[in-house]
């Protein structure tokens, strides 16, 4: 398991809520919605969901969280020591098995579907990819 101190970016400074919430997301082995962020940390003191969202806010601002659409959940970085903005393209590979999540960056893939916006006359801007499959402990039935 990955802990704060392991991923948390030198500079970064966060608040007690903040860092409640990424140790929530650090911990889980899939992704988690905010709701169940909030269940996990009423005994530390949360009461609202806005308290939850604040934090994810600012987390996936710092690059420490990202935000799987499809899901409507929420993954901690796997790789925050770096900034995800300067990757360009952030692809998920979610695992329909077990829940789990591969975050990558393929920046071949990043450059054909920026050519192809663009032969559209589109300027894309943030992109973010999520596929769905197996991962492979599942594909071979060992999860």
């Amino acid at each position: 398991m990955k802990t704060r101190d392991d991923m948390k970016r030198p500079d970064e400074k966060l608040t007690r809520n903040q860092a409640l919430v990424f140790d929530c997301l650090s911990g889980s082995e899939a992704p988690i919605s905010a709701y169940t962020i909030l269940d996990r940390l009423r005994d530390q003191g949360f009461k609202a969901p806005l308290q939850v969202y604040r934090a994810l806010e600012k987390l996936t601002e710092a690059g420490l969280v990202h935000r799987l659409e499809s899901l409507n959940a929420y993954v901690a970085c796997a790789h925050p020591h770096q900034d995800c903005s300067h990757h360009g393209m952030t692809a998920f590979a979610i695992c329909e098995g077990c829940g789990a999540v591969i975050e990558f960056h393929a920046h071949d893939i990043e450059e054909a579907l920026g050519r192809l916006a663009r032969s559209k006359g589109f300027r894309p801007g943030a992109m973010t990819v999520e596929m769905r499959g197996l991962c492979a402990a599942c594909a071979s039935g060992e999860a």
